[in-house]
């Protein structure tokens, strides 16, 4: 079958290989390739911040398991200093470089310019501080670890380079090349004439292909860990990594195989496979070699001389016959899972192929960028489903192959299954995030696909989003508040919005978000304190201060029943902003929606301050046109009606209002027999049609925001929509009621 990739990796030495795999080149935090300070030796033994991972007896190999990725403590960061470094000075030019930095943290390139600036300047101290403060900022520019720890080993602070490589791995778990100057270090470091050294070793070999090792192109990383086993006389561990690896679809699968075959080829049998499988495969063997002899012996007895005995065979000896068998027994099982592998390969080809970047940088992605993972993550959760769908219908069926896998071989089974669907999503997903860590719709994605499996995992990953990389992004912070008051956790949902109040303050969705919660959480009191403090705060801005002011009175004459509080809050408003149409508009709605018999007088001063008030014509004549309905509506006296009236025509004159023709039914016969035609057909509205896009502006009796969303508050700012009060037509409410005037 004809491979993808037919490229070779030449064996070399642990060491070698180590060194060029590390190579001379390390990625910047934009992707480029700069030149890497050759590490340089050292005897001091470093620190063991790793747990070791649990050993099996046979091969002192740990099993593989997922694990989320950890978010790193900024804090942690921070390197004591010795007494030497406090005392020397910060370089000329960092406190004005810094202050550049921290003034506009979004800015990538001010905190470049800084660390170059170190790096020439070769300050330790400073180095320290701007790479902190950076990585805490940019966690996933693996590079920078890399330069960080390189920086800790060249001053002679081991312990510190392998704290600042394990930090880096707890923020980006999937980078093997962080991984491959991890195992660099301590293989620089450790006295591996020590027996804890290479347990050590082994241990951190076994975190990295279990964070890492499904990543399409750990291929260096896998061979790596063969390498050091065979470097290690581990023979049988270098087999058994091998035997693993066989099951992942990376780019260099091919090559896995034709190592493990050269493996085998090259040591006895007995070396390389376990106990269990080799007693196996010997025993199968041994059976089908007597059955051979056997019929081999009686073709030659028929053919022998007679009275001449048979010659006399060992018993017990293990012929070069017997391990070629057993080698070929040991092929044909591989094959069949590196036929299944290679046919995962060809599935991922394309997806793989069309990922053009799969670093972080903070330069925007195109939008085939973008297609490209969300069109992989698509179909790996597709490929899951499917395998769930079907283990569902037919459960006999999956248990039977399941047994058959087991009966294969105990130790083939344990070490050459992969790990399940579900991990691959979760391991492309981090790789998503690791490109897109600056796209909310990725993060969101990722928390749909976990919450309904885990509460917790999804809570860490929205934590990670909104405290690392999406800081200045409302939106998934919002999306995280709902999140955990969905989940019950009201404390939760409160610390989120607050903080990110604190983060991008003056920003109305959130305040409007924090008393809408307490609104829900009973704390009707607090929803209103809140508002309060915010038309307060916005006295200031009067637009602003308008658009509190409205949503404060409507809280306190729907949940409050406080009319009297809720008229003055729009009056103190209007004292600020007298041209604002829709505190106007708001108040007007107010006063009729009281007790009519009680409003005439409070309607008739509002619509009077309106008239008086610096507004739009159009503005003035639907307040007028809003009191005319009102007086139709509850005025006892006829005279009211009239009087009224009279006015509200007077004032579309001034203002140059519609036509008057259509008020007293002198319609185009014409036009009333085709509206009278098509009367059957259609049912004449209470309200003027108002397309959906176009959003009324709000008033007492109606909240836009039920309209355009909960986030729509940006329609508030836009010039107002008077047709959907339906007031924009001249006043025909009955036609020749009214005398002509």
């Amino acid at each position: 079958m004809t491979p993808f990739f037919s490229s070779r990796i030449n064996d070399v030495s642990a060491t070698d290989f180590i060194m060029a795999a590390e190579g001379c080149e390390e990625m910047s935090g934009n992707g480029e390739l700069e030149e890497s300070p050759a590490m340089e030796p050292s005897d001091v033994p470093a620190s063991h911040p790793i747990e070791m991972a649990e050993m099996t007896e046979e091969n002192g190999s740990a099993v593989p398991q997922p694990e989320a990725p950890v978010v790193p403590d900024p804090a942690s960061f921070s390197v004591p200093l010795g007494a030497e470094d406090e005392e020397r000075e910060l370089p000329a030019d960092f406190e004005r470089l810094w202050k550049t930095a921290h003034d506009n943290p979004q800015d990538f390139t001010s905190w470049t310019d800084l660390l170059q600036y170190c790096e020439q300047e070769g300050h330790i101290i400073a180095s320290r501080r701007a790479l902190g403060a950076f990585l805490a900022r940019y966690p996933l520019c693996y590079g920078y670890w890399k330069k960080f720890a390189d920086l800790e080993r060249r001053a002679g602070y081991n312990d510190k380079a392998e704290e600042v490589c394990v930090q880096g791995l707890q923020a980006i778990p999937l980078s093997v090349d962080l991984w491959i100057h991890y195992i660099n270090l301590l293989l620089g470091t450790l006295d591996m004439n020590l027996p804890e050294s290479p347990l050590r070793i082994r241990s951190v070999f076994e975190d990295a292909v279990s964070a890492a090792g499904l990543d399409f192109n750990s291929d260096r990383l896998w061979d790596l860990y063969v390498e050091w086993e065979k470097e290690q006389g581990n023979m049988r561990n270098a087999a058994t990594v091998l035997d693993r690896v066989l099951k992942v679809p990376t780019q260099l699968y091919n090559t896995h195989y034709d190592k493990f075959k050269e493996h085998l080829n090259s040591h006895e049998p007995k070396e390389v496979l376990s106990q269990e499988e080799y007693e196996e495969l010997r025993a199968l063997c041994r059976e089908s070699q007597k059955a051979e002899r056997a019929e081999q012996a009686q073709e030659e007895k028929e053919e022998r001389p007679p009275g001449e005995e048979e010659p006399a065979t060992p018993e017990g000896t293990d012929t070069e016959e017997l391990m070629q068998k057993i080698r070929e027994q040991v092929l044909i099982r591989r094959d069949k899972v590196y036929q299944e592998n290679e046919g995962e390969v060809r599935n991922r080809w394309h997806f793989e192929d069309s990922i053009k970047r799969p670093y972080f940088h903070v330069k925007p992605l195109d939008r085939l960028q973008l297609r490209a993972w969300h069109s992989y993550l698509d179909w790996e959760i597709t490929q899951l489903n499917k395998d769930t769908s079907d283990s569902n219908q037919n459960p006999n069926q999956a248990a039977t192959e399941e047994s058959e896998v087991m009966a294969e071989s105990p130790e083939q089974s344990a070490n050459v299954q992969g790990p399940c669907d579900d991990y691959r999503v979760r391991i492309l997903f981090e790789r998503c995030l690791i490109a897109c860590a600056l796209y909310e719709e990725v993060w969101t994605r990722y928390v749909h696909y976990l919450e309904p499996q885990n509460v917790e995992e999804a809570r860490a990953v929205y934590k990670r989003a909104c405290e690392i990389h999406l800081t200045n992004k409302p939106n998934i912070h919002m999306q995280w508040a709902t999140f955990e008051e969905r989940h019950g956790d009201l404390s939760e949902a409160r610390r989120v919005l607050e903080a990110l109040e604190k983060t991008l303050p003056g920003l109305a969705v959130v305040r409007l978000r924090r008393a809408a919660l307490e609104r829900r959480a009973g704390q009707l009191d607090q929803s209103e304190a809140l508002l309060q403090e915010a038309v307060a705060q916005s006295k200031e801005k009067p637009v602003l201060h308008a658009f509190y002011s409205i949503k404060l009175a409507r809280l306190l004459l729907k949940l409050g029943r406080d009319t009297s509080r809720a008229r003055r809050v729009l009056q103190e408003a209007l004292e600020i902003s007298p041209d604002n149409d829709k505190l106007h508009l708001n108040l007007l709605e107010l006063e009729v929606s009281g007790d009519p018999w009680s409003s005439a007088e409070a309607v008739q001063e509002c619509v009077t301050r309106a008239l008086a008030a610096p507004l739009a014509p159009h503005t003035k004549i639907i307040l007028s046109q809003r009191h005319l309905q009102f007086t139709e509506d509850f005025s006892d006296s006829i005279q009211s009606v009239l009087s009224v009236y009279e006015e509200h025509q007077k004032l579309m004159k001034e203002l140059g209002g519609t036509k008057r023709e259509s008020e007293n039914g002198d319609e185009d016969p014409e036009k009333l027999s085709k509206t009278e035609d098509n009367s059957a057909a259609q049912v004449t509205p209470t309200m003027p049609h108002v397309p959906i896009t176009t959003p009324p502006p709000p008033i007492m009796g109606a909240d836009m925001n039920a309209q355009a969303g909960y986030g729509g508050y940006s329609s508030w700012y836009q010039q107002p929509q008077y047709g959907s009060y339906g007031y924009q037509n001249t006043w025909n409410y009955n036609q020749g009621y009214y005398p002509p005037s």
